[in-house]
């Protein structure tokens, strides 16, 4: 048995299980993909202290590895349910696992779009990852589906990488930073649709083009692609807990900064709870504060 289970090894379960195991609390992570979470999609992160540049990647293999060196034990295999109790047992795909206490940092997914065929179109066309993805549309047409920040950093990237980028956003504006807005817009070969959702796609077994819908007029346009790219926001990961802890109407653990659940003994972190801010610094800092609260739970235990 475990002190502490975290679920999920993004920033938030990293930092969680780094913060836990210096206080000498025997550590398991659980991971259903890939360590690191969502920042590993950046090509270039500018924000996190004490570095200028770093990509996403980098950065997370900085923290899994500083995570291992301590002693926190990992496992990839993907949670099913938690079974409340003196003892919590997570119940995974591969085996269930004992712990005092568990931490639920699962982050949150890539959302959708919602149109006819577009699970099938996923890597045949459609993508969520430019610095995954980009190389192969060098010289290529391509569209960015959004217009926050994320949305912005992709479009920035494939600018360089193909012959034209279209960022194709629902409202009248762009979301993401004035700076990154100015950066985009100053692109030659980068053409901003404003006010305009997605209709339709192109293609059976590979697409072809998107069909859109301008939302003041209902008038229809036609873009040949070869490549989609969807930065249209997150949804939370947490169908697995759904029965044990409280969410809010949006999916996300009802959480504050305490990172306290309604359920003693189960603590969450990052994205995945109720929040404001979804930054990578922020999700560290909610790793630190739950690990921190689930120690002094395991203590109040005697």
């Amino acid at each position: 048995m475990y002190d502490i289970i975290v679920i999920g090894g993004g920033p938030a379960g990293l930092t969680a299980a780094l913060y836990a195991r210096r206080a000498n609390k025997t550590v398991l992570v659980i991971e259903k993909g890939t360590f690191g979470g969502q920042i590993t999609f950046s090509p270039k992160v500018e924000n996190i202290p004490g570095f200028a540049q770093i990509t996403g990647n980098e950065f997370a293999e900085k923290l899994v590895e500083q995570t291992l060196e301590q002693g926190a034990e990992v496992e990839c295999c993907e949670v099913l349910e938690i079974k409340d109790g003196d003892v919590k047992t997570v119940v995974t795909d591969g085996g269930d696992f004992e712990g005092k206490a568990v931490i639920i940092a699962t982050g949150a997914k890539h959302r959708m779009l919602g149109l006819e065929g577009e699970e099938k179109l996923v890597g045949e066309g459609i993508s969520f990852c430019a610095v995954c993805d980009g190389a192969f549309y060098a010289e290529k047409t391509v569209a960015v589906i959004g217009g926050g920040n994320s949305a912005l950093q992709e479009a920035i990237l494939l600018s360089d990488i193909a012959a034209k980028v279209y960022v194709v956003q629902n409202l009248d504006f762009l979301t993401g930073e004035s700076r990154l807005a100015q950066q985009l817009e100053a692109k030659e070969n980068v053409e901003i649709i404003l006010g305009t959702t997605v209709k339709s796609l192109k293609g059976e077994n590979e697409l072809k083009g998107i069909t859109l819908e301008k939302t003041s007029d209902g008038s229809v346009r036609e873009l040949e692609l070869d490549g989609m790219f969807v930065a249209v926001g997150l949804v939370p990961q947490n169908e697995f807990c759904c029965k044990v802890v409280k969410l809010d109407g949006n999916g996300y653990v009802d959480a504050d900064e305490s990172c306290l659940t309604d359920r003693a003994g189960i603590f969450t972190a990052g994205d995945c709870r109720k929040k404001k801010i979804r930054q990578v610094v922020t999700a560290a800092a909610d790793g630190a504060a739950a690990a921190m609260a689930a120690c002094d739970y395991i203590e109040s235990l005697g």
